[in-house]
């Protein structure tokens, strides 16, 4: 059996680009996917147990960086945070930000 990659992605408001990074890659073999906000009335607000969860973790920008490591030092450990910048400049599913993320992610991917 393989062993399963958990991907977390992370956004503002976990409304647009998280979310829509989260469906697109939810179908790749060998990961699972979920996704959250960094803001407190985000649709699914980031917590320490998403954090403990995760192998990876998305940011959409430099700023959701810096408000994990302080929310959420402890939960981090060793774990893998990458800085995609993507600005919050799309809808959610937008065609121009699936092909953003797909470029981006594409060195993270599994290879199949």
């Amino acid at each position: 059996m393989v062993a399963m990659r958990h991907y977390l992605f992370v956004c503002s408001q976990n409304r647009l680009r998280s979310p829509t990074a989260e469906h697109i890659f939810a179908e790749v073999p060998g990961i699972v996917t979920a996704s959250a906000g960094t803001n407190n009335d985000a649709e699914n607000p980031l917590t320490d147990e998403l954090v403990d969860w995760a192998d990876f973790i998305f940011v959409m920008e430099r700023q959701h960086r810096g408000k994990l490591q302080q929310k959420h030092k402890a939960a981090l450990k060793d774990k893998r945070l990458i800085v995609l910048d993507i600005p919050d400049d799309y809808a959610f599913m937008d065609p121009a930000l699936v092909r953003l993320l797909r470029a981006k992610m594409k060195r993270w991917l599994p290879k199949n």
